[in-house]
């Protein structure tokens, strides 16, 4: 497996911004270049599948995702992207962008940290019409490299505002401050995940007691606020064992374990398997 690199800086559509949207007819790279990647490899970026009719099979962080007509997946920057090796249904949209797209939004998407830890969201009919038509619009800005940048810039913000409200439709917690508390948690988590914070710092972190902060992380994940640490770091574990050839010491110091051995031992008891079973599995896959 192998990651794309700078993949948006090299094969963008408009001459300012990493962006790339590919259609049945629009966008499609020659079979050359798609075979440097394979079919499995780590996304450097924000990627978008939308399948208006049709029928395909994604793997996020190696688990598999059928994706079908008026349903969205959407993969987040470092997770493992396996693509399907038949065709991909008969009409659709994929997106890409980077970070770099993203500060130039006007506003924040909470769906992009993935709350409920669910990569695919289902439209109704009339909602993914109106997906279908910003896809549409974007697709006609992206065919012209000199398009202003700040009109792909409004279609990008718009699309996302509709992905973002689809995402939480469901949730009746929406506008509870608990769920604000909870992607903060996740913000945390990420962005010192190797530090191993702790509960009472975290809880601290977001102005509430370890009691609050079990009951939110527990609502929205299922999970006790430690297993949710726990369970991302062998997240990232089994990523790098996927893509990486770093021996069970490099890897635990690696992820801020200093004991190597107990990281083994967390590993089995998170996954079921001893690390090297997992990688033996892998191989042959």
């Amino acid at each position: 497996m192998q990651s794309l690199g700078p993949f948006l800086q090299h094969f963008k559509q408009n001459k300012q911004l990493p962006i790339r949207l590919v259609s049945p007819t629009f966008g499609h790279l020659s079979p050359e270049t798609l075979g440097i990647t394979g079919l499995a490899h780590r996304t450097p970026h924000y990627f978008f599948l939308f399948m208006i009719e049709g029928l395909t099979s994604h793997g996020v962080d190696l688990e598999r995702f059928d994706v079908k007509n008026n349903e969205l997946l959407f993969i987040l920057p470092h997770q493992i992207h396996h693509l399907p090796a038949t065709k991909q249904g008969t009409n659709y949209y994929k997106l890409g962008f980077d970070e770099e797209c993203l500060s130039l939004l006007p506003r924040q998407y909470p769906f992009l940290i993935n709350p409920f830890n669910n990569q695919k969201i289902a439209f109704t009919p009339s909602d993914a019409a109106r997906l279908q038509s910003i896809f549409g619009m974007l697709l006609g800005l992206l065919r012209k490299m000199d398009t202003n940048p700040e009109l792909i810039l409004a279609h990008l913000n718009t699309l996302l505002t509709e992905i973002n409200a689809a995402y939480f439709s469901a949730d009746k917690y929406l506008a509870d401050d608990n769920l604000s508390k909870y992607i903060r948690f996740k913000l945390i988590v990420e962005n010192h995940l190797t530090d191993h914070p702790t509960i009472i710092e975290i809880a601290e972190k977001l102005a509430i007691n370890t009691n609050s902060l079990y009951n939110i992380v527990k609502h929205y994940s299922g999970l006790s606020p430690k297993e949710f640490i726990t369970n991302r770091l062998i997240l990232e574990a089994k990523r790098k064992l996927y893509y990486s050839k770093s021996s069970i010491k490099e890897l635990a110091y690696d992820l801020g374990f200093n004991d190597p051995e107990y990281f083994s031992r967390l590993f089995k008891k998170v996954t079921g398997k001893t690390i090297t079973t997992f990688v033996q599995d892998l191989s042959g896959n």
